[in-house]
């Protein structure tokens, strides 16, 4: 006979099961790509863009190497061949907002600003952070917990590594401000970067260049909104004038025309009474030392607004004919009658007196002063000239 299969008792023990987990695959040393070197090519490219007008850009330069914190050799390679061919490097801003002008079919560069002086000292900043070596993230980790126990010493080590992360984030807002240069854009960073040293927590597991780049961000765009006009406007305000900025732009291509107030109240939902302070508060101020007008002597913009404290000319030939006529009438009265009629209205220094302080003057009572100028009041309204007087 078959024998039966002896069936096992099920147990409300969960069978444990065995899983093989996967071993990680061990990195391979991270092998650091070889820098490609600038072009000839390229370098000739701006080499003879700047013969033809003297100058270029730090857009230009930028442009030409992304990575400039990483090239000091191409950027110095460069930078010969510019001063070989007598070309200088201005801030782009400042090519934008004052233009080559063209007159008598010359072109007029002399009224640009050069900033040779300025791109030196970044190429001397570059070159100095270039020399700091770089650390890895079981460095960074070695210097938080040094930092954690006070070590002022690993936190400039952190620091010092990390600046090249600050050029490489400010050059992103290079002419986003007339007021803040490459230079400045990455002084703010690097505030960013020393908040972030201090804050960073290392328990997390995550890359400080993680944290620090926002940080550093902060600070850079903080600086712009605080930094980049000359009558500062709220960061919150910044933002708004931002938002309404892009609905404009939206509304402008969808209309074919400039949105009026009410259009992009309505796109932005808001009320129509904020979006016209956002406009009067995004306005552009003015220097009056503008130039006017195409003139060789370059007018400028102050000499064309009334200054409504100061007497214009009419005016100034009034008052003056007006005394004329005045001294002609006094100088029939006798000298005690001009004199307290002078310091009764100002007439000589534009300072009026009380009749108590004219009688100290001459020493009589103020009865008597008031006496005196009533006399002398009425003989000038009888005098043959008082006529030419009824005009003022």
């Amino acid at each position: 006979m078959p024998t039966k299969k002896k069936k096992v008792p099920k147990t409300n023990k969960k069978r444990t099961e065995v899983v093989r987990l996967k071993t990680a695959p061990k990195k391979k040393p991270s092998v650091r790509r070889k820098k490609k070197p600038i072009s000839e090519e390229k370098i000739q490219q701006l080499v003879n863009r700047g013969r033809e007008r003297g100058f270029v850009t730090e857009s230009e330069l930028l442009n030409l190497i992304p990575r400039i914190e990483d090239d000091i050799s191409g950027l110095e390679k460069t930078y010969e061949r510019l001063r070989e061919n007598n070309i200088d490097i201005i801030e782009s801003i400042e090519f934008l907002k004052e233009p080559a002008e063209v007159k008598d079919g010359k072109k007029k560069t002399d009224k640009i600003p050069f900033r040779l002086e300025a791109f030196d000292n970044v190429q001397m900043y570059l070159r100095e952070i270039g020399r700091i070596p770089l650390i890895n993230a079981q460095e960074e980790v070695r210097l938080a917990k040094k930092i954690e126990q006070g070590d002022e010493e690993a936190k400039q080590k952190l620091t010092q590594a990390n600046l090249r992360l600050v050029v490489s984030i400010a050059k992103k807002y290079v002419n986003r401000s007339r007021n803040l240069a490459l230079l400045d854009l990455i002084q703010e960073g690097n505030i960013g970067l020393f908040k972030a040293v201090e804050k960073f927590d290392y328990h997390r597991g995550y890359k400080f260049s993680t944290y620090a780049t926002w940080w550093i961000r902060q600070a850079v765009t903080r600086a712009l909104a605080d930094q980049s006009r000359t009558i500062r406007i709220p960061v919150h305000m910044v933002e708004t004038i931002s938002r309404f900025t892009q609905a404009k732009r939206r509304l402008i291509q969808n209309l074919g025309r400039e949105p009026l107030p009410e259009e992009i109240a309505a796109e932005m939902k808001e009320p129509i009474e904020k979006i016209r302070q956002i406009i009067k508060i995004s306005q552009e101020t003015i220097s009056l030392e503008t130039p006017v007008g195409d003139d060789s002597e370059e007018s400028m913009l102050g000499e064309f607004i009334e200054d409504k404290k100061t007497a214009g000319p009419t005016q100034v030939a009034s008052r003056k004919l007006l005394r004329k006529r005045l001294n002609e009438i006094l100088y029939d009265l006798s000298p005690r009658e001009q004199k307290i009629l002078e310091m009764r209205f100002g007439l000589k220094d534009s300072i009026t007196h009380t009749l108590e302080e004219v009688g100290k003057e001459f020493g009589v009572t103020r009865e008597r002063i008031r006496q005196i100028e009533a006399k002398a009041l009425e003989k000038m309204r009888q005098h043959k000239s008082s006529e030419k007087l009824k005009g003022y």
